[in-house]
């Protein structure tokens, strides 16, 4: 069942639309990553859903969290379902954390309204949930007395203390070293007691969202290019961009042959070329898309993609990117 659903997504930022018509879906229980190159939209895709975009921004379309809309709904609102239904963790820990509280003092108090010795116990026990050795003491300690890892863990557990329905990551675990990466990517995703949250997760790793995600959203210039289960979009892309970007993952295997790598950069939101955004960094472009924007249209099961050229390529769009042989 569908718990969050959005239907063109606009959002504006300086009078400059960066998100720019964007539909997807997320499942009870689903986590769903949204990958691209900086500048793609993927962070302003994730505030909008939680109602936190930055001062001057704006925004339009239908944000919908179990059938409720939230789109253009006022600040008291917001404050009903976030920590409660959506809970939000942020790349930086310490953007989050008081450092003048305890850090069970600051996690208890999404649940205070179970009375003080109640939030306490529900506090100390999300802590062991992450994984936080000795969590009664440590719940007294204060935000910087936590390696980076540790304060990481500690904000997953404030996020999911309240049984949230839906988290939303933006990068969650980007300044991490890869082992604690991955631990804190298997906090998120990884089910508790036969259920858990929907995960909307912003990522700039196609290998945590091969690894972690059941579905995937490949974003370009502000647009959907690709989406479909993980497994494969990632591993047969039908897009160019997502051909790409698939290409240019590193292999198991040393091969002593330089990666392949997209042309050129992606282009400032205000100076987007005609037609298809990518088309001018495309190996695959031909005339119409440099003049029509192509739509997102059905890529296979539970796939779609926008590409003028979807039904020509012969093989997936890692192909392009292959030296002859």
């Amino acid at each position: 069942m569908t718990l969050l659903r959005v239907r063109d997504l606009r959002v504006g930022v300086a009078g400059t639309e960066v998100v720019r018509g964007l539909s997807f879906d997320v499942a009870h229980g689903e986590t769903l990553a949204v990958v691209g190159e900086s500048g793609a939209g993927k962070s302003l895709t994730a505030r909008a859903v939680l109602g936190l975009l930055p001062p001057g921004a704006r925004m339009s379309g239908s944000v919908r969290l179990d059938g409720r809309e939230l789109s253009g709904a006022p600040e008291h609102v917001y404050r009903q379902v976030r920590g409660r239904r959506i809970a939000f963790v942020p790349q930086d820990a310490l953007s989050v954390l008081s450092p003048v509280y305890p850090v069970g003092d600051q996690i208890a108090r999404a649940v205070r309204r179970l009375g003080r010795r109640q939030a306490w116990e529900r506090a100390v026990a999300a802590l062991e949930r992450v994984g936080i050795p000795d969590a009664a003491r440590r719940a007294r300690a204060y935000p910087h007395e936590f390696s980076g890892g540790m304060r990481q863990r500690a904000v997953i557990a404030m996020a999911t203390v309240n049984d949230p329905a839906l988290v939303v990551a933006d990068e969650p675990a980007t300044a991490l070293d890869p082992v604690v990466q991955a631990r804190i990517l298997g906090l998120l995703t990884e089910p508790r007691e036969g259920t858990g949250p929907a995960v909307l997760l912003v990522t700039h790793d196609l290998g945590a969202a091969a690894a972690y995600a059941d579905r995937v959203l490949v974003m370009y210039a502000g647009r959907l290019v690709e989406s479909g289960p993980a497994g494969a979009v990632l591993r047969g892309p039908r897009a160019p961009y997502t051909g790409g970007l698939v290409a240019s993952l590193p292999p198991r295997e040393v091969t002593g042959r330089p990666l392949p790598a997209i042309a050129g950069s992606p282009p400032a939101p205000g100076a987007l070329p005609p037609g298809c955004a990518f088309a001018p960094r495309c190996p695959a472009a031909v005339d119409v898309c440099h003049e029509l924007e192509p739509r997102p249209q059905e890529a296979g099961e539970r796939r779609l993609a926008a590409c003028h050229r979807l039904g020509e390529l012969p093989g997936p769009a890692t192909d392009l990117y292959q030296e002859p042989a």
